[in-house]
C-alpha cells in the first residue's frame, strides 16, 4: 500500500499494491491493520455503499453536521474526478479542496475524512463508485454546498454538461451552508 499525501494533511490518496497477470489482477481493497497504520486513522467503518451513474452525473457536495462521516471511496468500474473540501470552519484549511482521479484502472482510493464535503463527476461512460463510512446515513443531518460555489472554485476537471439532482441544483453557496466548526 502506497500512501500519497494531498495539499490537505489529513486527506490521503490511496494506492494498494495490485498483483496481475494475463489472467488478471488481485488487490486487497482494505485492510484495517495496514489502513490504520499508514493513515494513522483510526475510526470504525459501519456501512458500504455502492453507486453507479453516467457520464457527467454530478454528485456533491455531500456531509453530515453532527454525525460526520469519514469516506474511503474508489471505483471500480469507469472513472470519476473526486472531490473532498475541508468544512471546517477552525481548520487552517478551511475551504480548500483535493481533486484526485478514481478509476477501475488505477485502482486509487481516496480517505475523506469527517468535516469535509465530498462529491464526484462521472468521466467514463459510466462509472460504480463504492464508498466504506465511518458512521451511518441520517437524513436529518444531511447537508450539501453548492459544486459550483465561487467561494470555492472547485475544478472538477470536466468541461462537458453536468447532470444534477434537485437536492445538488437547490444546495445552498457556502456562505448560507450549515458548517462545521
Amino acid at each position: 500500500m502506497n500512501i500519497i499525501d494531498t495539499i490537505i494533511p489529513e486527506v490521503k490518496i490511496i494506492e494498494p499494491a495490485v498483483f496481475g497477470d494475463a489472467r488478471g489482477f488481485f488487490f486487497e481493497s482494505f485492510n484495517e491493520q495496514k489502513f490504520q497504520a499508514a493513515t494513522h486513522v483510526n475510526l470504525p467503518f459501519v456501512q458500504d455503499n455502492h453507486s453507479r451513474s453516467s457520464k457527467g452525473v454530478l454528485r456533491g457536495l455531500h456531509y453530515q453536521i453532527e454525525r460526520a462521516q469519514g469516506k474511503l471511496v474508489r471505483v471500480v468500474s469507469g472513472a470519476v474526478i473526486d472531490v473532498a473540501v475541508d468544512l471546517r470552519r477552525s481548520s487552517p484549511t478551511f475551504k480548500q479542496w483535493v481533486a484526485v482521479e478514481l478509476s477501475a484502472d488505477n485502482h486509487r482510493q481516496l480517505w475523506v475524512p469527517p468535516g469535509f464535503g465530498h462529491g464526484f463527476v462521472v468521466i467514463s461512460d459510466t462509472a460504480d463508485f463504492l464508498y466504506k463510512t465511518t458512521d451511518y446515513w441520517f437524513k436529518e443531518h444531511e447537508r450539501a454546498v453548492r459544486w459550483d460555489d465561487p467561494t470555492l472554485a472547485v475544478d472538477w476537471g470536466y468541461t462537458g454538461e453536468v447532470s444534477l439532482s434537485a437536492k445538488d441544483m437547490d444546495a445552498p453557496y457556502l456562505v448560507d451552508a450549515e458548517l462545521f466548526e
